[in-house]
């Protein structure tokens, strides 16, 4: 892809990467569903080990961006997308498209365990990329992430048993689980906690900030409160433009731009 123009918010972008090494970078980036422009000139720099909020009203293209880092917007057929894209330097565009979603996790809104076991739910991604030499392997990488994703002592005794026997907090565990089973950098989230109730939204949002030490954290949340809690960096989009990106709490306690000041105070959105 080639860069389509420099736009202000880069200039916060490059504010982020002097303060912690960028692991992916977006630059000019467009995104067009047939005639109808989804995303605009839209420039931003994910930190690496951060949690990077992005929010805003529905339909200003979080998840729209969100499915570009890992190339979802492949499978759309009438999504064109434009712009630049970078991965520890390298354009994903020019990266193994299976390669890249092994490097670049998802979770998604809702939980999606396999119809299959527990123990082969986390085991599929391991198998299909080659990543155990024999069952010994294998099994010390399931054991390992179940453990990560803060599951394992609540299933070591079942994991024969079907994953969509698990509870709904359970279910996206496991689905976390499954994610980071095939050794990812970066891991998005797709507003993870939306279907889930109080207590197992606590549990996610504990396992979040576990894991920003080992990973990449990008997540999509409709809940102010809940980037306030999880992230370091937030990004604002309101119709499909990168308004501001900051530091968490510089975006809700000094946002720069009204219509930033507007959306946190609930005036719109």
């Amino acid at each position: 892809m080639a860069i389509t123009q420099s736009v202000p918010s880069s200039i916060d972008a490059h504010r982020t990467a002097r303060r912690s090494p960028a692991k992916m970078s977006a630059r000019g980036v467009n995104v067009y569903y047939g005639d109808k422009q989804a995303l605009f000139d839209v420039a931003l720099d994910i930190p690496e080990h951060h949690v990077t909020a992005l929010i805003g009203p529905s339909g200003c293209g979080k998840s729209t961006f969100l499915r570009c880092l890992n190339r979802m917007n492949d499978v759309v057929e009438t999504a064109r997308v434009e712009g630049e894209i970078t991965m520890d330097g390298s354009d994903i565009y020019e990266l193994d498209v299976v390669e890249l979603r092994a490097r670049v996790g998802m979770v998604f809104q809702k939980p999606n365990p396999f119809p299959k076991s527990i123990y082969d739910n986390v085991a599929y991604g391991p198998r299909i990329h080659g990543l155990a030499q024999n069952r010994d392997e294998l099994e010390e990488i399931v054991f390992t992430s179940l453990e990560k994703a803060g599951l394992l002592d609540e299933v070591r005794d079942r994991l024969d048993q079907p994953g969509t026997s698990l509870s709904g907090g359970q279910q996206q565990r496991l689905c976390i689980a499954r994610a980071i089973a095939v050794n990812p950098e970066v891991i998005l989230m797709d507003e993870p906690c939306s279907a889930l109730d109080p207590i197992a939204t606590a549990r996610i949002e504990e396992l979040i900030d576990e894991l920003r030490v080992l990973y990449t954290i990008i997540i999509v949340t409709h809940s102010m409160q809940q980037a306030a809690r999880v992230s370091q960096r937030t990004a604002f989009l309101h119709l499909g433009e990168l308004v501001e990106v900051g530091d968490t709490q510089d975006i809700f306690t000094n946002p720069r731009d009204e219509r930033t000041q507007g959306y946190i105070t609930g005036r719109f959105g």
